[in-house]
């Protein structure tokens, strides 16, 4: 039923109707006239009615309160971040895992609990545990009250414990096993019915820095691709499967060079996950001479898809950029701004070696005009005499000597560096189609949108850990984030939808619970669902709960119940 408002000549009246199904078709039935409306407003009969219709029906009368500020307030939390996250902790498995490996330890805490808050403040305000302690009291997040900020170092420091000496026999030569690879091991085992078996697997290396004492072992000074070598840097490795999720991440001293790290993750890829055939697909900076001799060893017989360094090496230099030869085109120019990028490429065979060249049009276009702005800046400023733009990099590559402190631009090095624009090259072993290795490595993207995405969520410079486990633990639980941030997007993806991950977050970080009180009762009011929420909950398959609730009482406090969990 509804109201009506009827117009008969000058006058207006107000009716009650409802809809009626007769003879296979929807028909109105007007139940009631209660009136002239212009006579029911100014005499206040309009509103005692619907007053005194709201006496039975609380949910609308509490509303109306609260909006009106009549109700007074005991408590406002953000519910769409655990609801959301909750349920894909579950589904992914990392509560049950987590839990599995609990059983029959004794800790005073929820260590479960204390990951999983750690985890949800990553995704939604990334800071350092100290920050996440002081998050949670304006979140609901069923099981957390009563953690502590030592409770979320112990967590960590759980996460990163070394395992018994028994179980250390597949471990890389940088660092122990713990904790977190065993979580990441049963992960994997969980989902592995999905695929028959891995066929690629993509890693690349990344640096974080700390202040301070970095752990004991951990924080050692090398090569920070921070451009922070005056900190202490810890290296991040990251292994993700074909369809780009995390299969685990490798955490080792900061002085851990990147071409030492390949075989070791790839030996730990068979012992730790029973992967019996892969291609690897890694950027240059994981390759040698040596590392490709490891991994073509007949008791590997690893197949890869690997990037080259072009200046460096002189076989790719000299021989397979002078080849001549046909480009295939695998994406033409770009006609509209979602289309791929051009891309073209061909097959080079050295002495039994397979390389693939690769050429983007767009990018040698571009990189064809950045030299030509550097080096009309140069010619101009060598005419003035400014010999101090030697020690500028970006001039001095193309500059030679003719004496003390007389330069010239080198003609020749302009030339040869022409060689390089717009171009990358690649070697494999495999048999994949030219085009399918191209667009494999292409999409090693993914692996530094990880890292991105994971320098992001490890928003907590200063890092105060001082120890290895903890330190470990700290950026695990960045891990396991992106494994729920994964499972979300695909779930999404799956049903057709493509948003922005900040309006994600955002919009679930706009669903509260108010708690009010109303004539001696307490009530549970939750705020609208705003932009993708509401397509949010259900990829993850759960219920908004209602807009109204009564709040179940506690029985330790009857007339008071701050934390109430909605009813799903």
């Amino acid at each position: 039923m509804f109201f009506r408002m009827k117009t008969s000549g000058p006058r207006t009246y107000l009716q009650v109707v409802e809809n009626r199904w007769e003879g296979g078709r929807s028909r109105q039935r007007v139940v009631a006239t209660l009136g002239r409306l212009d006579q029911l407003q100014p005499s206040g009969q309009l509103d005692a009615l619907l007053v005194s219709g709201a006496r039975l029906a609380r949910s609308v009368l509490v509303l109306s309160e609260h909006a009106e500020g009549k109700l007074p307030t005991i408590s406002v939390r953000h519910i769409g971040p655990a609801l959301v996250f909750q349920r894909l902790w579950q589904l992914t498995g990392c509560q049950h895992v987590i839990q599995q490996l609990l059983k029959g330890r004794r800790f005073e805490f929820a260590i479960e609990r204390a990951l999983f808050l750690t985890v949800l403040h990553r995704l939604f305000d990334p800071g350092s545990d100290r920050a996440a302690d002081k998050w949670k009291e304006s979140y609901q997040i069923e099981g957390c009250e009563g953690l502590q900020l030592h409770h979320l170092y112990r967590a960590m420091g759980w996460l990163g414990d070394d395992l018994p000496r028994k179980k250390q026999a597949d471990k890389t030569p940088f660092a122990p096993r713990c904790n977190k690879d065993l979580i990441e091991e049963r992960l994997f085992a969980r989902r592995r019915d999905l695929f028959t078996q891995l066929q690629l697997v993509f890693f690349d290396t990344t640096s974080i820095y700390f202040e301070g004492q970095g752990g004991e072992t951990i924080g050692q000074r090398g090569h920070s691709k921070d451009h922070r070598p005056d900190l202490k840097p810890m290296i991040v490795g990251a292994v993700l499967d074909g369809q780009g999720r995390p299969i685990c991440c490798e955490l080792w001293p900061g002085n851990t060079a990147d071409v030492t790290t390949l075989i070791p993750v790839v030996d730990r890829l068979r012992s730790r996950f029973g992967v019996t055939k892969v291609c690897i697909v890694a950027d240059r900076g994981m390759i040698s001479t040596e590392t490709i001799e490891e991994l073509e060893k007949e008791e590997r017989g690893w197949e890869y898809i690997l990037g080259v360094r072009m200046r460096s090496q002189n076989e790719v230099k000299d021989e397979v950029l002078a080849r001549a030869g046909r480009y295939r085109v695998v994406h033409p120019q770009r006609t509209t701004g979602d289309a791929p990028a051009p891309l073209k490429v061909k097959e080079v065979r050295v002495a039994g070696r397979r390389y693939i060249v690769c050429l983007n049009d767009d990018e040698a276009r571009k990189d064809a005009a950045d030299r030509e702005a550097i080096v009309a800046s140069l010619r101009e400023k060598l005419r003035t005499g400014e010999k101090s733009l030697v020690g500028n990099k970006g001039y001095r590559r193309y500059l030679n000597s003719t004496g003390v402190d007389h330069f010239q631009v080198d003609e020749a090095k302009i030339e040869e560096e022409a060689r390089y624009d717009g171009k990358w090259v690649l070697r494999t072993n495999t048999d994949l189609d030219t085009a399918e290795v191209a667009l494999q490595f292409k999409r090693l993207w993914m692996v530094e949108a990880w890292f991105l995405s994971t320098k992001s969520l490890l928003q907590t410079r200063p890092i105060d850990h001082k120890c290895d486990e903890t330190l470990r633990g700290h950026v695990f639980c960045s891990f396991l984030a992106l494994v729920l941030r994964q499972e979300l997007e695909v779930r999404l993806a799956k049903d057709g939808h493509d948003f922005e991950w900040a309006d994600v977050i955002q919009d679930l970080d706009r669903l509260q619970m108010v708690e009010v009180e109303q004539d001696g009762k307490r009530f549970l009011l939750r705020s609208g669902v705003q932009g993708t929420c509401g397509t949010v909950f259900r990829a993850a398959g759960v219920a908004v709960p209602p807009t109204v609730q009564q709040a179940p009482k506690d029985p330790a406090d009857p007339d008071r119940n701050p934390s109430a969990t909605p009813r799903m």
